[in-house]
């Protein structure tokens, strides 16, 4: 072997935080508040995660300890986010929308040594804070009122008084990338949650991944809205990708509701912006009884459930504002696939939508193939259906403290979703290998229902779940929100859907329902629907 005369330089998030420090240190990091904008500059926020490591290690954290983070989108969260891994320790952003028992086994898991908390969050922390074995001390971020006394006996501090008593100038220690930098739980929807432990080299890797064009395409023109919370797939890479491109970031705290949302896309002027398809429908229905300015945008990247092809074409139509479908999950760092149209097809051609309503291209660093049920590799060629495995520099290997052997194939990960894979990488997932509806023997996807369904003018949301059924084994119930004053009924859907699938494949079982349940981080929850079906509380329309 000949070896290289490269040097042997670690890939580590203090070299992020050193390279938006000094070379992107007038970029800045705007908060949403009720009064309006806060701001701070690049350099401010490293000078303030030099002071929250310094504050920490006086707390007693070493390296490789725990550090959690209870909180919304914003500048502190930025700092804390930089620090802990930049010290040696481990940032653990933990899911605000848990239910107790699952936060409080995360928390328990990971073996969380401090908490960081917002003011506001505080109340909701309360709940589960006499049950965490491994906390010392919570730090309260805000100068809100709040009644400490909620957290118990545990110590309680200010972040801003600790952070006002440290210098700026921490010694950094030198880390060896492959230690653990973050950790983030899955956010299933049965048994405990699953812990994913990434690494400095994986994170930096990733960054790197997602400023390039066929990914996020970010750079220091931009100024990023990000919506999706940084306990979400630690939001999608964008705040390590913003701070080594020096990108601006707008956090919108808690204010993620239509109104506040399309005022800061506006006042901040916003070219970038990530959320769950979800986020964005509310926004559209918001646009349609008021006057909305989304002109600043680019681009929008949307993923965390199959994005409807709809949404899409009414952004583009209405504001001119193009949606890029995106996959991946937790155990992905999380981009595994985005979906750019090929350099063949013209942007704004008809044909460019048919690209850009698949899952995503395969992203470089990433290895995906496709296997049927004995573990043989499948073709790709649009129309062999298999379950996706992935590997790669940025996908987990194991689960924190937890073998689940049944998730790895020889050095893949099994990422529980179907679908087929075009000859020039296309992913077309169609559903979760726990959700296909299998019927007389052949396939129903849920997905392209949903997406179908939610095409339909008097129709918000759409889940398809499968039910047993006497003569087909199992055959798809729909769930449908409609609009105030739709007056769409199952025969007018049923024949709308007859209009884009086979007939065989319209289901017969309709049920008119006030909202789609959704999990912790947005998705469609079916398994509440299904449970809801099996103890007959969702009325159900038959069809003949």
């Amino acid at each position: 072997m000949l070896p290289s005369t490269m040097q042997e330089f670690p890939l580590t998030i203090s070299a992020v935080l050193r390279h938006g420090r000094t070379v992107y240190g007038d970029a800045e990091c705007v908060t949403w508040t009720e009064n309006g904008p806060r701001r701070a500059t690049y350099a401010t926020i490293a000078d303030n995660a030099g002071r929250a490591a310094g504050a920490l290690a006086r707390l007693g954290v070493k390296s490789g300890d725990r550090v959690g983070t209870f909180m919304w989108n914003s500048q502190e969260h930025m700092e804390v986010y930089l620090a802990v891994p930049s010290m040696g320790a481990v940032v653990h952003t933990l899911n605000i929308r848990l239910f107790p028992e699952q936060l409080a086994y995360v928390i328990n898991h990971g073996e969380d040594k401090v908490v960081f908390v917002d003011d506001s969050l505080v109340p909701l922390l309360a709940k589960v804070a006499s049950d965490l074995a491994s906390v010392e001390c919570f730090v309260i971020v805000g100068d809100g009122d709040c009644d400490a006394s909620l957290l118990g006996d545990r110590r309680v501090e200010r972040y801003s008084d600790l952070i006002a008593k440290e210098s700026p100038d921490f010694d950094w220690p030198e880390i060896d990338e492959r230690q653990a930098s973050a950790m983030c739980y899955t956010s299933g929807t049965t048994g405990n949650p699953k812990g994913v432990v990434y690494s400095h080299r994986s994170s930096f890797l990733h960054s790197f991944a997602a400023t390039t064009p066929n990914a996020l395409n970010l750079s220091e023109r931009d100024r990023i809205l990000m919506i999706v919370p940084m306990f979400h797939a630690n939001a999608w890479g964008i705040p390590y990708a913003a701070f080594l491109c020096g990108a601006s970031l707008v956090m919108p705290g808690r204010f993620l509701q239509a109104e506040p949302v399309t005022r800061m896309v506006k006042e901040e002027r916003v070219t970038f912006a990530g959320a769950v398809p979800t986020i964005w429908a509310d926004i559209y229905r918001y646009g349609e009884e008021h006057e909305i300015d989304l002109s600043t945008i680019r681009s929008i990247i949307c993923g965390g459930s199959a994005v409807p092809r709809s949404l899409m074409e009414n952004f583009e139509k209405k504001y001119g504002v193009r949606i890029i479908q995106a996959w991946g999950m937790t155990e992905t760092s999380p981009l595994a696939a985005v979906a750019h149209p090929p350099r063949s097809v013209e942007i704004g051609s008809p044909a460019e939508m048919d690209w850009r309503a698949r899952t995503g291209r395969v992203v470089g660093g990433v290895e995906l193939r496709l296997v049927d049920d004995m573990g043989n590799a499948l073709p790709w060629d649009n129309e062999a259906v298999g379950e996706i495995e992935v590997r790669g520099p940025w996908i987990t290997g194991s689960y924190y403290r937890d073998p689940a052997p049944e998730k790895f194939d020889n050095g893949w990960l099994r990422t529980g979703d179907v679908g087929t894979v075009s000859p020039e990488g296309y992913v077309q997932i169609t559903d979760r290998a726990k959700d296909v509806i299998k019927s007389g023997g052949e396939w129903i996807s849920s997905v392209e229902l949903e997406n179908i369904l939610m095409g339909h003018p008097d129709v918000v949301e759409a889940s398809v779940i499968g039910v047993p059924d006497a003569r087909w084994d199992e055959r798809p119930l729909a769930c449908v929100v409609r609009k105030n004053g739709g007056g769409a009924d199952a025969a007018v859907l049923a024949a709308y859907l007859a209009e884009h699938v086979a007939k065989w494949q319209v289901p017969e079982r309709w049920s008119f329902i006030d909202e789609v349940p959704k999990t912790s981080v947005g998705k469609f929850d079916k398994t509440v629907l299904s449970a809801r079906h099996e103890k007959g509380e969702l009325l159900i329309e038959q069809l003949d």
